[in-house]
């Protein structure tokens, strides 16, 4: 295993800092958060750094081989966001998901631990993270994955789609609001050619 910092980088599906979920209905519940950032960011060359380290731990000589392969079938903790066009912030960019069946530790810029009500950090603001490659080698298959180990809130940027709540400031005093018997209907109601294969 070998840990890395990806600092200044912007946080998307943050839902699942604070309450572990099961992902597309596979596997355990888990914490977890994905992580953006530009080719050129400087954690690129520290995750690639690790990658290679724990491919040459755990499959020696044949690493090179098998790292390969798992690029090719994207199996690698680091990942090229135009494979995600779908999900806003990802084109252009590259991302890291990390994940954790132990919750991860979440504080502020000082230090102290925020929570969900909160309201941050949220999908779209940036982050310090710290994560934790490894090699897997299982029943499973063979993954070079990322264990998420902690976030801190950074500062604040543009809110991804589907991140925040509403402001009461959102909304219009409702007249006689207090006399109001709560019997009406719930309104809103709805049912490449680079001969080293870790570069």
């Amino acid at each position: 295993m070998s840990t890395v910092m990806l600092p200044d980088v912007r946080l998307s599906f943050a839902n699942a800092l604070f309450e572990a979920k099961v992902v597309q209905g596979q596997g355990d519940a888990k914490f977890s958060g994905s992580f953006i950032f530009p080719p050129n960011h400087p954690c690129v060359a520290a995750i690639k750094a690790a990658m290679k380290k724990v491919a040459e731990e755990k499959w020696g000589a044949k690493a090179s081989e098998v790292f390969v392969a798992l690029k090719a079938g994207d199996k690698l903790a680091l990942r090229d966001g135009d494979t995600k066009p779908q999900y806003e912030g990802y084109k252009g960019n590259l991302f890291l998901n990390a994940s954790n069946k132990i919750k991860p530790l979440v504080i502020d810029g000082n230090k102290s631990p925020l929570s969900a009500a909160s309201g941050k950090p949220y999908a779209g603001c940036y982050v310090n993270a710290s994560i934790e490659v490894w090699a897997q080698d299982n029943a499973f298959g063979k993954r070079i994955n990322a264990t998420l180990k902690g976030v801190q809130f950074l500062r604040d940027g543009a809110r991804l789609a589907g991140g925040g709540v509403a402001s009461a400031d959102d909304f219009e005093a409702i007249p006689d609001a207090d006399a109001a018997d709560g019997s009406g209907p719930v309104a809103g109601a709805s049912t490449g050619g680079n001969p080293d294969p870790f570069a």
